[in-house]
Formats: structure tokens, sequence, C-alpha cells
């Protein structure tokens, strides 16, 4: 699944092929993670630090985030628009919004509507809301730019995503027994905001809580990490691993048991909100507005849009 690597400015490495091969297994699945409905649940307990209720949410991949409940509760009046990864997920989820397993009327609000990122124009969103996404792609700086691009300004993100005190467990335990990493590099919580300023977010606020999950036995825990995606690491060994290998994987997990017999594994929660500002122009002797940027600060009603200065006249 998507080892720490918090160099600043380092590309992630990740083999893209086989995370996208682990995202189609999670979307295939008839329910989604049971940890994204609780990453869900904890970042909506942060929803009231935004005074603003937005008219708008975009829910990025909105089924395997699990957050259709939650958005329903905060915001029963705001208009959702599910984006999915791609056109088959998204009929999918049309069929699916025409019979909801959980009842939208309950909340007062309506079904989404359900698109891809093609559908999507800029500046269509007051909040986008992105649970457990960032770390299932590759290139995470591409995908904040995506966010930016759809919301308006003033317009406000809110993310979840693993960090890298996620599966230290499951680390020391590769990493002694000489097999390289279990997963993909996790982006620590500094480099994430680093990259939201980067992407032209303003006031990027970070902040992470540990779980430490528990099972009864190795093989569940091992089930349970599979449903949550793979590994992703090009590093990783190639081709199949045997039955002799697993079975000294499960005798590791096994003699990690706390005294109560439960097996623990760390899940590191980073969560992060941050708003689009207000676009900037260049400071010259000439300064030249962009059609674009100037609507949105008119629709902003930014009180100073900044004027061009004239250039003296010939003589």
């Amino acid at each position: 699944m998507p080892q720490e690597d918090s160099s600043r400015g380092a590309v992630r490495p990740v083999d893209a092929v086989a995370l996208g091969r682990q995202l189609t297994r999670i979307e295939r699945s008839p329910e989604p993670p049971w940890l994204h409905a609780e990453a869900a649940r904890r970042m909506a307990e942060r929803l009231p630090w935004i005074k603003r209720s937005p008219k708008r949410i975009v829910d990025w991949w909105a089924r395997q985030g699990a957050s259709q409940v939650v958005l329903a509760q905060a915001h029963p009046k705001a208009e959702r628009i599910a984006l999915e990864r791609h056109v088959g997920i998204r009929d999918e989820r049309l069929r699916a919004e025409a019979r909801p397993w959980w009842s939208l009327r309950r909340h007062g609000a309506a079904p989404a509507q359900v698109v891809v990122a093609a559908d999507l124009s800029a500046g269509s969103a007051d909040l986008v809301w992105a649970n457990m996404v960032l770390h299932a792609v590759a290139d995470q700086q591409a995908l904040m730019r995506q966010w930016q691009r759809a919301l308006v300004v003033d317009g406000f993100l809110m993310f979840t995503t693993l960090g890298p005190g996620s599966l230290q467990t499951l680390r020391e335990i590769y990493q002694s027994a000489g097999w390289g990493s279990p997963h993909a590099p996790f982006v620590d919580m500094h480099d994430l905001g680093d990259m939201l300023v980067e992407a032209g977010f303003a006031e990027p606020v970070m902040d992470q809580e540990t779980l430490t999950l528990t099972y009864a036995d190795p093989a569940a825990l091992l089930h349970e990490l599979r449903g949550l995606g793979g590994n992703a690491n090009p590093d990783r060994q190639p081709g199949l691993r045997t039955p002799r290998w697993r079975e000294r994987l499960l005798h590791a997990l096994a003699a990690r048991a706390g005294a109560d017999g439960r097996i623990g594994v760390e899940i590191e929660l980073v969560y992060g909100h941050a708003f689009k500002g207000m676009p900037k122009a260049a400071v010259a002797p000439e300064t030249l507005i962009g059609l674009d940027a100037m609507r949105e600060m008119v629709r902003a009603g930014h009180p100073r849009a900044p004027i061009p200065k004239p250039k003296p006249p010939l003589p």
C-alpha cells in the first residue's frame, strides 16, 4: 500500500502502474475501506473551524472517500459534486445514487452530481474535500494544482492522507528480515504544507494523529491491509512471494502481539486545510494582468485590484 521520505523537494518514488491496480481493486470492492469512513468522520470534526458554509462541494474520489454521510450531515443544503477517477466509476456511482444504501432525505440532502476530472470546470467549488486520496497518487503536487484550479477564490481545501508514522511495525519486520520496504514512501506533513503553497494555496494548516489498530491474529491484519492497498514501492521484490515467505511474515507478526494477544499496527492520519488566495500579479515597472485573473478578482469583490502602471508619454 501507499517509508518515509521526508526530504524536501524529493520526487516520491512510486510504481504508478501498481498503484493504479490497487486503486481499481479498492474501487471494485462492495464497500470502501472502513478506515476511510473513520478518517472522514474525524476530518468532519474539523469542519466547524471554517465559519463560511460552502454552497458547492467537490468530493474528490467520492466512492473510496466514504464521506457522503458526514458531508450531508455537515452541509445538507450544499450542492455536492462526486468526482470519480474514471468514467466507469462515474457510471457505477450514477446507478448507485439511484438506489442509495443510506437515506439522503434523512439529512435533507440531494443526490450528488457524478463527474470525472475532465468534466470539472475551473472555480467549480467552494470546498474541495479529498479524503484518503493524496497518498494514492504518484504526483501529489499535480493533484494539488487540480484542487486549486477547482476552487473559487477564497474557497477552501480539506484533505486527509497517510503519514510516515504509518506501518512502523511492519517496516521494522521487513527491515529485520532484509525484505526492503512493505510500501511506497509517505510524505511528511510539513513537506505537504510546502507543496500546498507551491501549488498556489494560502494559509495551509497541517496536523496529525496516530491510531493503533489491533487484530486478533496476523492473517486478519494482512487481510485488512490488502483492503487498503498494496506495495507500490518500485524497489519491492519482483515476482510472487512463496507460501514459506508468508508463513515467516505471519510468525513475525504474531511475535509482536501484546499481553492481550492482539497485534497492533500504526496508522498516522495527516489532516490539511488551506485556502485559495487571490491571484497575485507580478511586481514590475509594467504589470500585466490576465483576463481570467481580473474576472476572479471582480467576482471575489476584491477592493483593490492592481492597476497596470501607465507608460510615460513618448517625447
